[in-house]
């Protein structure tokens, strides 16, 4: 059985059950719109964050379930798809796991319209349902992924990204939906608010350890359907080079700072990057980091007692950091 049927399997009727919620909360009068959330819903991904939502409820409520834990973990989908679609025109990419983008096939004024639609029907199922206290968690998100992006955007374009500020960008762009998600699933079952900031702090870090798996890709040989070397290409600093910049030599710094700035399209010169970064130990010390939050995580989930659920959170950091795409 593969990781993610396994991870599901103790929420195998919820997730069947939310499969359908989640396509009624997409519904609209405008033909166009259901044609397009049609697409979207037929190539959907593994639907991770929905499964923190709903593992992270049964687990902190020994079993427990409620509605609004079936809302929480729509929400959250909505707001990701949303964030995923507007990603898509600002990266001008034209696929997205493996298919054409919205913005490929309607056009980017489509494809930013679509996500205000997406991201309306998440604010709104919220506040229909009164559900504020889960509104205000993945709000938070919102504003923390839009500021993220923009420091990234900033910091790329001088190049003087430390690791401090590598944490805090990876931190809002990718951890804190995922540390969303588990605060959501927690405050969905009514838990106190100091299992649900701590159920956040848990999806923080396996969101950062999720981050510094995806950044250690660029520097592998594998096929994973994502081009290696793409994040030099793009100049993005992540925790590899960054730590390789901090260490090596003057002469070899401004080599490196050259190579990004100058030669990032000339593959051979990307393929030399990769091969420094590699010989001078950023690959290690960065898989030393991603183990270090997987461990945090574990950590906190001895807190509670042993269930189906807590062993799929489980399964599910190590698959976080042992995947292979």
């Amino acid at each position: 059985m593969k990781p993610v049927e396994l991870i599901k399997l103790p929420i195998k009727n919820e997730m069947e059950l939310f499969e359908k919620k989640f396509k009624d909360s997409m519904l609209s009068k405008v033909p166009l719109l259901n044609r397009i959330t049609y697409y979207i819903v037929r190539r959907k991904g593994k639907q991770m964050r929905p499964m923190f939502v709903f593992l992270v409820a049964k687990m902190v409520s020994d079993g427990g379930f409620d509605e609004r834990t079936y809302r929480g973990a729509s929400v959250v989908e909505l707001i990701h798809t949303a964030t995923l679609v507007h990603d898509d025109v600002v990266d001008d990419s034209n696929r997205r796991r493996g298919f054409f983008s919205l913005n490929a096939l309607w056009k980017n004024k489509i494809a930013v319209l679509v996500g205000d639609f997406l991201l309306s029907k998440g604010l709104l199922l919220s506040i229909d349902n009164e559900d504020f206290d889960l509104l205000k968690l993945i709000s938070i998100a919102v504003r923390e992924m839009s500021e993220g992006e923009l420091l990234q955007i900033e910091k790329a374009r001088k190049l003087d990204i430390t690791e401090d500020v590598y944490f805090d960008i990876i931190r809002q762009k990718t951890a804190t939906l995922i540390a969303a998600c588990c605060g959501i699933g927690a405050a969905s079952v009514g838990a106190s608010q100091d299992t649900i900031q701590q159920m956040r702090k848990f999806g923080e870090y396996i969101g950062i350890a999720f981050q510094i798996k995806d950044d250690l890709f660029d520097y592998t040989d594998d096929k994973i359907g994502k081009p290696t070397g793409i994040d030099i290409k793009e100049q993005k600093m992540t925790l590899p080079l960054i730590h390789t910049l901090n260490t090596c030599t003057y002469r070899e710094k401004s080599w490196l700072i050259n190579s990004i700035k100058k030669h990032n399209k000339d593959q051979k010169r990307v393929k030399e990057v990769i091969a420094f970064v590699k010989a001078n130990g950023g690959i290690e010390y960065t898989t030393t980091k991603m183990y270090d939050y997987k461990n945090r995580a574990l950590t906190i989930l001895e807190n509670y007692p042993e269930s189906p659920y807590k062993s799929s959170l489980i399964t599910m950091i190590d698959y976080v950091v042992e995947r292979k795409i």
